[in-house]
């Protein structure tokens, strides 16, 4: 799955979606992980109201499973989730490496159930009611 990181260092996640300079993007998995994109982004970044900032931002994590930001606000981050990108929050900065690591962990075991609908994020749901409509008439 990919994974955005709202970074100003690409070391830590240490920056406010809406103002990060750089967002890194790496596809991970329970036993690997890489740098797949880093994304810049130039311009008057500072908060000031206007969400035209965000387009490029969203854009960029348009195809993420996941997002950490240091902070987001609110309407960033309903946009966030509308995209099915499940913004995380980390209160003070953390390394990615890190973060990958815990979350590494984290898909070699039972995900919870946030996690596991999050994996699910462009595959194709499969219901197989023939089965459901033969038990019905048994």
């Amino acid at each position: 799955m990919k994974v955005a990181f709202a970074t100003e260092n690409l070391i830590d996640v240490d920056a406010h979606f809406g103002w990060a300079k750089k967002i890194a993007i790496y596809e991970v998995q329970p036993d690997s992980s890489r740098l797949v994109e880093v994304v810049e982004f130039a311009g008057d970044l500072a908060e000031d109201g206007t969400e035209d900032k965000l387009l490029p931002k969203l854009d960029a994590v348009r195809d993420c499973a996941m997002l950490y930001v240091a902070a987001i606000g609110g309407s960033a981050a309903a946009k966030v989730v509308n995209l099915r990108v499940h913004p995380v929050k980390v209160p003070t900065p953390q390394a990615i490496a890190t973060i990958i690591e815990r979350l590494q962990e984290v898909l070699k075991g039972t995900p919870p159930p946030w996690l596991r609908k999050v994996l699910m994020k462009g595959k194709e749901r499969n219901f197989d009611f023939d089965v459901e409509s033969e038990a019905e008439h048994v």
